[in-house]
Formats: structure tokens, C-alpha cells, sequence
């Protein structure tokens, strides 16, 4: 028997077969250079399925708002694109600010409206804000001290470390140095925790390595958020992640190409504040010190798939368990550097409550 095909269904099949065959041609491959560089060809990437739907709204307003450089202007060191989650923060969050100086530095210390903790009367947290050491006070230091103030029912003293591009490295390693050594005269040192985001959880790590070389005793425990402890070519974030979640968490390109050899921008990660460092100082990069990484505290980082930060935050993690350091790592797919100063999102205060748990379970732990 002769199987016919009618004559309009062979020119349908052979029309697709053509689109198809088209398609595959017009795609651009990815290309892969003799040193591995990989050049990829553009794609659309949709919201991760992992998110919560006021994140997914969250995520593209961001984006759109980092594409908009209005937005992305200071008003009073409050970045205009957080005025929102910063007044939000204060409904939710009620605290009280006292405004002073602490061994000379300018801090403001968060104390919750509804009371401190019996557990935490003698327990204190350090917030190192966010900024690229160039800006966001207040506005980075309230969104990263209220919400934990409040919830963890501590007092938070957010300190105004000098920064660039009046002052460079170690202005604000002896500024956090100097406010930990007088809350000493007070406070066992496990019962002290420093944490920040971005710029401030490179300054926390790079703190441990400050104390570690002028003989001070490590705090109770450390929160590195948004960032890692450097990298292996100096600081700044470094791997993939500047590459590949960048964009997608940013809208844009957040790493300028790497600075000439011997440039006074070598290894500063393209923060002023750290130019003509030594990539490979500890101070600057502990991550290159296995010494200085094995006395690390109990260590909580934090982290998102869209986060330029993502590589160093992983490297960071490995790196500390190798040298038997108590570390955590948390990781939240789909959302970006510094994803959490949005309370209004589940995500975020699902961010808070590991942040709260942590300092809890570790600080005034003896021997930590």
C-alpha cells in the first residue's frame, strides 16, 4: 500500500524543517578562546522560579532603577533608589539612635524600642556599612543595623569609618580597631560580633586581619555579607561572578577591566580607597593568608546567585572550612548584591532571621 501525504501537509513540514534549519544556523556559538576566555553570545534570562513573587517584582524594579542614573545618586548619603526600603524599615523596625563618638569615631548606636534581650545585655554587634568606602552613610548603615537591632533585640553601633577619596587604607581598619579596643574595657570580646555588607564585609574581614597583626583578641563572631575576604590578585570580589551574575543582578557591567601591571590601581578591586595597596597584603586580601584565615572567628557569609560578590563569597567559605574555621554559608538564588536591605520581601527577612540566629548560637561562646 502507498502511503500520500497531502500536498499542503508535506509543504508545512518542509517549511518548519527549513525554520528550523535556519535557526540553528543564525545562532551564534560560543566561542572559546586558545586561554579559555569564553565569549558568549546574547541571551535572555528570565526570573528564577525560586522566588517569592514580591522578590521577582523586587528584582526587576532594581533593575530598572540601576539603568537609571537618577537613582542611583546620594541625597545626605541616602541612595535614592533605598529612600523607600529605608522608611519602610522605620515603620517596621522601631528603634532608638543615639548619635556619637566612640575612641573618636563618628557612630550611631541602634537601640530597639522594645528592649534588649536578657542574653544580650553584655553582647554588643558592630555594623561596618556598605559603600565602596566612598559613600552610603547613613543610608547603607541604617538598612544594615535596623532590622537586626530590632529582631535580635541587641544594640547595634554602626560606625562612620573614614573612607575614600579623602582618606585610604588603613583609615578605617584602625578606625574599627580603635572602637573595638575601647569596647573592651567593657566587654569580653566573645561577647562582641562585627558583620557589614559590600564594602563593609570586606572591612570586616580585612578587620580580623588588623587585629591578628596588632595582637588584639578576635571577636565572638563575624558576619561577611555581600562580599568575600579578597581575592588570590589582591582585593575586590574577583571570579566569575563580576562576569556572569553581575549583569544579571546589576543591569549593567560592574567590573572595569583589570588595571595596567604596576598602575596604582593594581589590586584595589577598582576602589580608590585601596589604590597602591599590595594585592597580596593580608590587610587588604586576608584570603591570601592561611594563617590569618585559620584564626578567623565563627563566620557567616551571605550571598546571592545575581550577587557580582558570588565568587568571593564561595571562595571565602571553601577556604575557611579547609582551615577548620566554624563557617556558614547561606546563598539565595535569583537576587542580587545587597538584596536584603528590602524588608517588605520574604527573602529578606527570611535574611535577617539567619543573620539574628547566628550571633545568637555564637556570641559569648568561650574559646570562640
Amino acid at each position: 500500500m502507498r502511503l500520500r501525504m497531502p500536498f499542503g501537509w508535506m509543504l508545512l513540514v518542509l517549511s518548519a524543517v527549513s525554520a528550523a534549519a535556519q535557526q540553528q544556523e543564525s545562532r551564534k556559538p560560543v566561542v572559546v578562546d586558545t586561554d579559555g576566555t569564553v565569549h558568549v553570545p546574547a541571551q535572555a534570562v528570565p526570573m528564577s522560579g525560586f522566588l517569592s513573587p514580591e522578590a521577582k517584582a523586587y528584582v526587576t524594579e532594581h533593575l530598572r532603577d540601576m539603568q537609571n542614573p537618577a537613582m542611583l545618586a546620594q541625597d545626605n548619603g541616602v541612595p535614592r533608589f533605598m529612600k523607600g526600603y529605608l522608611e519602610r524599615q522605620r515603620v517596621l523596625y522601631p528603634v532608638a539612635r543615639e548619635d556619637t563618638r566612640i575612641a573618636g569615631v563618628h557612630a550611631y548606636v541602634y537601640t530597639p524600642k522594645t528592649g534588649i534581650s536578657l542574653a544580650n545585655r553584655d553582647r554588643v554587634l558592630i555594623n561596618l556599612h556598605g559603600g565602596g568606602f566612598s559613600g552610603c552613610w547613613p543610608g547603607c548603615a541604617e538598612l544594615e543595623s535596623i532590622p537586626i537591632a530590632v529582631l535580635g533585640k541587641i544594640r547595634v553601633i554602626s560606625l562612620d569609618y573614614r573612607e575614600g577619596p579623602e582618606y585610604r587604607f588603613p583609615a578605617a581598619s584602625e578606625d574599627v580597631a580603635a572602637v573595638y579596643q575601647a569596647l573592651l574595657k567593657d566587654l569580653a570580646p566573645q561577647n562582641v560580633g562585627i558583620y557589614g555588607c559590600s564594602a563593609g564585609g570586606m572591612l570586616t574581614a580585612m578587620s580580623i586581619a588588623w587585629f591578628e597583626r596588632h595582637n588584639l583578641p578576635r571577636p565572638g563572631a563575624v558576619g561577611i555579607f555581600c562580599a568575600g575576604a579578597g581575592s588570590p590578585g589582591g582585593a575586590g570580589f574577583g571570579g566569575d561572578a563580576a562576569y556572569t551574575a553581575g549583569p544579571l543582578g546589576e543591569a549593567r557591567i560592574m567590573t572595569p577591566p583589570p588595571p595596567q601591571k604596576g598602575s596604582a590601581a593594581q589590586g584595589s578591586g577598582g576602589l580608590g580607597y585601596l589604590a597602591g595597596t599590595n594585592p597580596k597584603d593580608p590587610l587588604v586580601a586576608p584570603i591570601n593568608s592561611p594563617e590569618v584565615m585559620a584564626k578567623f572567628p565563627p563566620t557567616l557569609i551571605i550571598t546571592a546567585t545575581r550577587g557580582f560578590e558570588m565568587s568571593g563569597a564561595l571562595y571565602t567559605h571553601t577556604q575557611l572550612v579547609k582551615f577548620g574555621v566554624d563557617a556558614e554559608l547561606h546563598v539565595w538564588d535569583g537576587l542580587f548584591h545587597g538584596f536584603f536591605y528590602n524588608a517588605d520581601v520574604p527573602e529578606s527577612r527570611d535574611c535577617y532571621d539567619v543573620i539574628v540566629k547566628f550571633f545568637s548560637r555564637k556570641l559569648g561562646r568561650s574559646g570562640s
